[in-house]
């Protein structure tokens, strides 16, 4: 690895800001950047011991960021309105001009009740040191808060995090772990009790989709490196986002999520209505015929529909004009396949993120139809916390924004990993069918983690 050109260029970085010493602040926050050179992102993320730790690669696999420290915090642990979170990040943004600031975070799946420690309901951060990659482009960055901190004393932290960098180590190989022991909630048992609720006629009339989930904890007994983790997954789901936030070392959250809640950029908004799965095939015939057998099927079609329709409404107030996918297509992961519909939307003058997430978030295909009442069944019958497995995680930008939704996720901690899955029931689903399609979903990461 190119060690010292790395550090030639972070002290490239201290010689900028010593500069800048000798400079009067014209902007609150600030940005100094230099270009660098090529290097494995993940790989120097794991390496470093300064927190929070933050990584992630867009979809189209062009973006990939690693980002360490924090000169702002952003963080509610308690139920906040999106309003009040706007109101935030809007007087934070206004700090500033610099098109390329982001802050990075996330918001749990039900932000009205208790999410995980650290993380809160509500957790954006803006990194001391980003590390970006766009393209085959890559570029050390230095974020400066003299918004909350004194001049000379910001400087000064920012060369100290710079001066605390580690150099990038190969990260640790591949290795299957023993599995102590597995609990699922809710169980099979409970989960039959819950999808016969939901598919009940009189329930149903009302509530036409509920998308319930399952907590699988698996207690091990060595550590486990959730970048390292992170990183094979990554390699065999290349088509999905991947993104992981460790804001301490207690625990780690990790996803490989194929599902974009939204991409702005400025006036125009990427959505997608991704519900309905099925397997992959053993055989390229075998997977075809899946592939038509799920275009073609009645409750997965229903499914999408209704997420469809769902984000076409949420967003037809908000915005100038809205296409959507009349048909679905086939989008392929490595042991399972969804419904696809893309969405494209211009968004009226003055609509920002936190409208956006307001309307969007969470998706029919995370949480159920309507809404409210899907919600309220989740949060009273499900069993567990879901904190932000189903949230949205990505960033804030003046210029562009994107956000995927966590599913596909792993929350690791000392001795356990929490996995998470969920599946959509509407009228005509079946409890063994769905409960199949909650260990699809894992198949990944499971065969990863453990020999099967």
């Amino acid at each position: 690895m190119p060690v010292h050109a790395l550090s030639e260029d972070l002290k490239s970085l201290i010689d900028k800001l010593i500069q800048l010493k000798q400079i009067p602040v014209t902007e609150r926050v600030m940005q100094l950047s230099v270009g660098t050179v090529a290097m494995p992102l993940i790989s120097w993320l794991a390496s470093q011991v300064q927190f929070p730790r933050i990584y992630w690669h867009g979809r189209d696999r062009i973006e990939e960021v690693a980002a360490i420290g924090s000169c702002k915090d952003i963080k509610f642990e308690t139920a906040i309105s999106d309003q009040q979170l706007a109101t935030t990040y809007q007087e934070q943004r206004a700090l500033s001009t610099n098109q390329n600031i982001r802050y990075y975070g996330g918001v749990a799946f039900d932000r009205t009740i208790e999410s995980w420690p650290e993380f809160g309901n509500s957790h954006f951060i803006l990194p001391r040191i980003e590390f970006r990659r766009s393209g085959n482009q890559f570029s050390l960055l230095v974020n400066l808060n003299f918004a909350d901190n004194d001049h000379h004393s910001e400087i000064d932290n920012a060369i100290a995090a710079i001066e605390a960098v580690m150099p990038a180590k190969p990260l640790s190989p591949p290795k299957k772990i023993a599995l102590l022991a597995r609990t699922d909630t809710p169980d099979f048992t409970r989960w039959k009790t819950l999808v016969e609720q939901v598919i009940d006629p009189k329930f149903n009339q009302d509530t036409p989709k509920v998308v319930l989930s399952r907590l699988t904890q698996l207690a091990v007994n060595e550590p486990v490196d959730p970048w390292m983790v992170l990183a094979c997954w990554q390699g065999r789901n290349p088509n999905s986002f991947q993104f992981g936030f460790q804001f301490s070392p207690k625990r780690t959250f990790i996803s490989c999520s194929p599902e974009r809640l939204f991409r702005r950029r400025q006036q125009e908004l990427f959505t997608e209505a991704l519900a309905g799965t099925t397997i992959r095939g053993l055989s390229q015939e075998e997977d075809i015929a899946l592939a038509n057998a799920l275009l073609e099927d009645n409750k997965n079609s229903v499914e999408n529909q209704l997420v469809r329709s769902h984000i076409v409404n949420m967003l037809t107030p908000l915005s100038r004009y809205v296409g959507a996918d009349e048909l679905a297509t086939i989008f392929k992961l490595n042991h399972i396949q969804h419904l696809h519909r893309a969405i494209h939307a211009e968004l009226k003058t003055g609509v920002n993120d936190f409208e956006l997430l307001q309307a969007l978030h969470p998706t029919p295909a995370v949480g159920g139809l309507p809404r409210h009442t899907a919600m309220s069944f989740i949060r009273q019958q499900e069993g567990y916390m879901r904190g932000w497995y189903a949230g949205a995680c990505g960033y804030f930008n003046q210029y562009e924004s994107e956000f995927s939704v966590a599913i596909r996720s792993a929350l690791i901690e000392p001795g356990r990993i929490n996995l998470f899955a969920g599946a959509g029931i509407i009228a005509g689903s079946d409890p063994q069918a769905e409960w199949q399609e909650l260990e699809n979903k894992l198949a990944t990461i499971m065969s990863i983690l453990f020999e099967l």
